[in-house]
C-alpha cells in the first residue's frame, strides 16, 4: 500500500488527563497510532455540526479536550456523579 504524503506538522500541548482521554479512546477504538487517533478525531469534529465560534480576544488555554469538571464528578461509566 503507498504511503500518504503528510508533509505538514501540527504539535500540540496535552494536560496529562487529556493525552490519558486520548489514549483511552484510542487503544478502545483500536486506532494504530495517536496520530491516527487525532486525526480521525479532527475528522469527526470538522464534519460536526454546532460547534462554538472563538471570539476575540479567546485564549489557547480557553480551549480544551476535558470539561472543567472535576474528577470526582465524573463515574466510572460516564456519567455525571450527583
Amino acid at each position: 500500500m503507498a504511503e500518504l504524503e503528510r508533509p505538514q506538522r501540527l504539535q500540540i500541548m496535552l494536560t496529562e488527563d487529556e493525552l490519558t482521554a486520548l489514549e483511552n479512546w484510542r487503544f478502545d477504538k483500536r486506532m494504530p497510532s495517536r496520530s491516527a487517533a487525532v486525526r480521525e478525531l479532527l475528522r469527526r469534529g470538522l464534519a460536526a455540526e454546532g460547534f462554538l465560534t472563538a471570539g476575540s480576544g479567546v485564549k489557547s488555554q480557553d480551549f480544551g479536550v476535558l470539561s472543567p469538571e472535576s474528577k470526582s464528578d465524573i463515574n466510572p461509566d460516564g456519567s455525571k456523579a450527583r
